[in-house]
């Protein structure tokens, strides 16, 4: 029986799940949603809500710590600087897991873990997403209509096997 048995190993040594949970924890705070399997989750949990408890003590010393444990410093200013400010007056329960199936490998239960009021955030990105593809979509159908053109002016037209037709 598990009782009070406190913590998740994850199947690695010590130093691999601390690596682990680090990676996570940096991917989450960057990202603001990741996707990863449930236990994993559940582990780093604890873990990124430390941080965004650091994060809105705001000190140098707070600072420094997060640095100490977060992989980059992109993440250390993303986390004082936006992140933390936004759960300026809540104690707690910053994040959300949202089960989303399971991975086709291994049968592992997948889940994504989100901050809480990243939906904005994330349509932010859908949005900013879907305006590079109609850019991108407009460019080729121009480039596309230019060869056509050059292709007529020349006298033959090509087919898509670039078989040439008279």
């Amino acid at each position: 029986m598990r009782h009070k048995v406190a913590g998740w190993k994850l199947g690695r040594n010590t130093s691999h799940r601390r690596s682990l949970l680090r990676n996570l924890v940096t991917s989450l705070i960057l990202e603001e949603r990741i996707e990863t399997t449930v236990p994993k989750a559940k582990a780093m949990r604890p873990q990124v809500e430390k941080m965004i408890t650091l994060g809105k003590r705001g000190d140098l010393a707070a600072r420094r710590r997060a640095a100490a444990y977060l992989m980059t410093s992109a993440a250390v200013d993303k986390l004082f600087d936006t992140i933390s400010p936004r759960f300026g007056d809540r104690e707690g329960g910053y994040l959300r897991i949202v089960r989303s199936g399971w991975q086709k490998g291994d049968g592992a239960e997948k889940a994504f873990i989100e901050l809480l009021g990243s939906e904005k955030v994330q349509e932010e990105k859908r949005q900013k997403r879907a305006e590079v593809r109609a850019k991108r979509a407009e460019e080729t159908k121009k480039a596309m209509e230019e060869a056509e053109a050059q292709a007529n002016a020349e006298g033959g037209v090509t087919t898509e096997s670039g078989d040439a037709k008279e």
